[in-house]
């Protein structure tokens, strides 16, 4: 089923023309599990049985059209793009150790870089989607990765703490890209029925890399200077680049107006330069449409409400993250390579979330469509959250406990596993539920669920290792326990309310998707 669809004689779908499924989608749920006869009036996958949302046009540069093979070899690439940026950042919370003698400096004081970091990962997401839809997909996520290759090898060569801060909070900033605006390429290329399996590999190598950072920064400190492990992070962000700069395609395809087609007018270099979106006035978006797009899309309750959820319950990631080292050093007597094989854990665990979310994901949808006289609200991608606050409720308690009461670190390893599992399940229902709820804003939806991931990870970075020091393990991983309970409440208010919020605040009525 998933990228094959028939051609059943429709209405008008060319460009500019196509029946507008999601508008229908965002008001009144989308139908998409119907009966061969009912759908003889729209494009369907091969067996009839799935509404292809949106309607693609009949043209094979629509993005929608292109190969299985071409679309899965993006997604793998931009994918890989936005493994980068945790990756990077929590490569500093290993390196910090040896920063520290280096520069004569306390290892919190070092870890303000990371900080920093962590912030800009979050505030450069709206920037990416504002400047995408003025400029267009390709050329942001090309200018971006190359800034974000040349910050990591600053990072790199860096001599001095300052300048070796400056050069992470600008790394920071460049390597979001493809993190805080990837969303829109998925939203391009696949069609509703795939959207959930394909953000599942997306968030995939977004909560890997926050393990798999520190993970090697471990084993390389463990036998090298801290440079090198910023050295193996330059090479992959200049492998992703090599990647973008031979595979990726322009994406963005305008559905709404009449506009010409972009691939056939120019080579494939003027459309990563940003050099025939302009030429052509592809796009129509003015500065001031970009501008507002991000702003007009956390003004939608459903939006703010799953950002701060999301906020207060990812923020412990970034947290345990950053300081984990700090804790488990000295309490388990771990040097650099018994903290690098310590981080298998999470990586297992994150491994094991996108393997469950593969099906549980699209299953809960099929469950609730069914129960739902066969319509799809987006409030159903909620039911995941379900699922995964037990997980991560009973892996921050277990972590507590484990680390206060000096238990083995199995326990401590199993309740950090728990945690990183639920999480892996909670990131692919949140970015689908704020897609499904508002498609064509698919890259400012998940700017702002990113930049709420990054915002509680920036605030708890500055108080974590003090607040554990002052009132112990035990009672502030409590803490952190109710704070995810009480986040829940927001996940019932929005399968309760959700639907009416969405209404009162209406569509975004952007000028393009």
């Amino acid at each position: 089923m998933d990228d094959k669809h028939s051609s059943l004689e429709t209405p008008d779908t060319e460009k500019g023309q196509a029946l507008n499924l999601e508008d229908i989608g965002e008001r009144e749920g989308y139908m998409l599990y119907t009966s061969p006869a009912q759908n003889q009036h729209l494009k369907t996958t091969d067996d009839g049985l799935t509404v292809l949302i949106p309607q693609p046009t009949n043209s094979p540069h629509d993005p929608l059209n292109w190969s299985p093979f071409r679309k899965h070899l993006i997604l793998l690439i931009i994918s890989a793009t936005a493994f980068l940026p945790d990756y990077g950042s929590a490569t500093g919370a290993v390196t910090l150790i040896q920063q520290a003698k280096q520069w004569n400096m306390t290892e919190d004081h070092v870890n303000h870089s990371q900080v920093g970091n962590v912030f800009m990962l979050g505030a450069g997401g709206p920037i990416v989607v504002a400047l995408s839809a003025y400029f267009g997909r390709l050329p942001v996520l090309f200018y971006f990765v190359l800034f974000a290759l040349a910050t990591a090898i600053w990072c790199t060569a860096a001599q001095s703490f300052d300048s070796f801060m400056a050069a992470r909070i600008l790394n920071g900033f460049f390597s979001t890209v493809a993190q805080g605006g990837g969303l829109m390429f998925i939203k391009d290329m696949f069609f509703l029925h795939e959207q959930a399996r394909k953000i599942n590999i997306w968030a995939g190598f977004i909560i890997l890399s926050p393990y798999l950072g520190p993970m090697l920064a471990a084993f390389i400190t463990n036998t090298q200077i801290w440079q090198w492990a910023f050295g193996v992070y330059s090479i992959e962000t200049g492998l992703c680049l090599i990647a973008v700069v031979l595979f990726v395609e322009e994406t963005y395809y305008d559905r709404k107006n009449f506009q010409q087609e972009l691939i056939p007018n120019g080579p494939r270099w003027k459309r990563m330069l940003g050099i025939q979106q302009r030429q052509s006035g592809y796009i129509i978006n003015t500065p001031k449409d970009a501008i507002m797009r991000p702003i007009t899309v956390i003004m939608k309750p459903v939006v703010y409400l799953s950002t701060i959820y999301y906020m207060l319950t990812f923020a412990w990631v970034v947290g345990i993250n950053t300081t984990l080292s700090i804790f488990v050093g000295p309490l388990y007597g771990f040097g650099p390579k018994q903290i690098g094989f310590f981080y298998f854990t999470p990586v297992v665990a994150a491994i094991i979330g996108e393997l469950a979310g593969h099906w549980l994901h699209d299953y809960l949808a099929r469950f609730a469509t069914k129960r739902n006289e066969g319509r799809l609200e987006p409030e159903a991608r909620l039911l995941a959250v379900w699922v995964a606050t037990p997980f991560m409720l009973a892996g921050i308690i277990l972590m507590g406990f484990a680390l206060e009461g000096a238990y083995h670190y199995m326990l401590t390893a199993l309740g950090w596993g728990c945690y990183v599992f639920g999480i892996m399940i909670v990131t692919v229902a949140i970015n689908a539920y704020v897609l499904d709820s508002y498609p064509e804003a698919s890259g400012e939806v998940a700017a702002w669920v990113n930049f709420g991931r990054t915002t509680g990870g920036f605030i708890v970075s500055y108080f974590m290792v003090e607040w554990a020091n002052k009132q112990g393990a035990r009672r502030q991983f409590g803490t952190m326990a109710g704070i995810v309970m009480g986040a829940f409440l927001i996940i019932l208010l929005l399968q309760v309310k959700g639907k009416a919020m969405r209404a009162w605040a209406g569509p975004v009525n952007f000028k393009t998707d």
